[in-house]
């Protein structure tokens, strides 16, 4: 099914609640950022921390301390599918990979999704999902 593409902007407040220095409101993050932004906070936000909305988040934290392999890679690309699927209507997702780095005792992650309403190309999104002791 292909995307219809309408030209839309999307905007979120910065995380780091800074100032900018020219007229005193917060910086924003617009469009693909806002939406990158958007999508880290899906996935790194444990259900429950987000108040009046408890099943909000992932829950890849819990397959951290599994074993480093296949198996745990795929647990974590189903969850974190899953929840940006359910939380984050702005996007399609095209694909989500985890890959086990034994050296490092972590998962790379790359996810790979199309902005709906905005004609960009595809955007890609990797990050390193580290147990923290």
């Amino acid at each position: 099914m292909p995307l219809e593409r309408v030209s839309q902007g999307f905007k979120d407040v910065s995380m780091s609640f800074q100032a900018n220095p020219l007229n005193d409101d917060l910086i924003a993050l617009k469009n693909e950022n806002a939406i990158a932004r958007s999508i880290r906070n899906i996935v790194f936000t444990l259900p429950g921390e987000k108040f009046f909305n408890p099943s909000f988040g992932s829950r890849i934290t819990e397959s951290l301390f599994e074993n480093i392999d296949d198996i745990t890679a795929t647990v974590i690309v189903d969850e974190i599918r899953e929840s940006i699927e359910t939380y984050e209507d702005r996007v399609q997702l095209n694909n989500v990979e985890a890959f086990p780095n034994f050296e490092n005792n972590s998962f790379d992650v790359t996810i790979t999704y199309e902005i709906i309403g905005r004609n960009v190309p595809a955007q890609e999104l990797q990050f390193v999902l580290q147990s923290s002791r």
